[in-house]
């Protein structure tokens, strides 16, 4: 079928004609179904209408809507937070208070302290914001013993979360206004876009026969061997089921 990809990928309407002409000779009800039931413009380069007969500039103004109102309800949840984090992360927080209550803690050096307790110690640095278990150094939120550590600093545990948890981040995030473009008769569009021809993507034409359905294995991956004949060396049978 290199006459039907040639006709897709046509330029001009002149050589589309031609491929056309030659597919109807060799497959007449494969042209006729092309043209009659699909239609020249769903497949054929040159015969392509654009953007003009399509309403994608509808389907971007509603989506664009609903950005717009989406951006507007998280802004407000994030303004009418309370708390110093947000609603997920203060969650999360408040219930290590109460674990860290009872743990032993040795000050090593003026920012590294070692806190007992519990299933596991942990060795924190308030400075660097880490600990020997990993929770406070992967989530960037206090561990029990990072807050332990606070406490016996007498410093504010909510200074050794990461900001980006913090109210004031939640409503920077949802701070920009997300405004309507307009009515497409008002837009203005520099000449070099307006001017610029863009054209559907080429397509390759598919080799012939059966398309390959394994793969070469990776790195580090073993495929299953296939049984060997003790008596012809083949591969894919046992001695007992040799024919040879």
């Amino acid at each position: 079928m290199g006459s039907y990809w040639n006709a897709v990928n046509a330029y001009r309407c002149e050589d589309f004609a031609g491929y056309m002409t030659e597919i109807s000779h060799r497959y007449p009800r494969v042209a006729e179904y092309l043209e009659n039931e699909v239609g020249f413009e769903k497949w054929s380069r040159c015969h392509y209408p654009g953007l003009r007969d399509f309403p994608y500039v509808a389907l971007l103004d509603v989506i664009q809507e609903k950005m717009s109102k989406w951006w507007n309800d998280r802004r407000i949840v994030a303004m009418a937070i309370t708390a110093p984090l947000t609603p997920s992360r203060e969650s999360e927080f408040r219930p290590r208070f109460a674990q860290s209550n009872g743990r032993h803690t040795l000050q090593l050096n003026p920012v590294t302290y070692h806190v007992k307790g519990g299933e596991l110690e942990g060795v924190v640095d308030i400075f660097n914001k880490t600990c020997t278990c990993k929770e406070f150094d992967i989530d960037k939120l206090p561990c029990v013993h990072a807050i332990a550590a606070a406490h016996h600093a007498q410093g504010s545990v909510y200074s050794l979360v990461s900001p980006y948890y913090t109210k004031e981040y939640y409503v920077l995030a949802y701070g920009e206004t997300i405004y309507h473009v307009g009515s497409q008769s008002q837009w203005d569009v520099p000449n070099e876009v307006t001017t610029r021809v863009v054209l559907p993507r080429e397509v390759k034409e598919r080799k012939r026969g059966r398309p390959k359905t394994s793969r070469f294995p990776s790195v580090g991956e073993f495929r299953k061997r296939k049984n060997r004949c003790g008596k012809c060396d083949a591969y894919g049978h046992y001695k007992k089921k040799c024919n040879s």
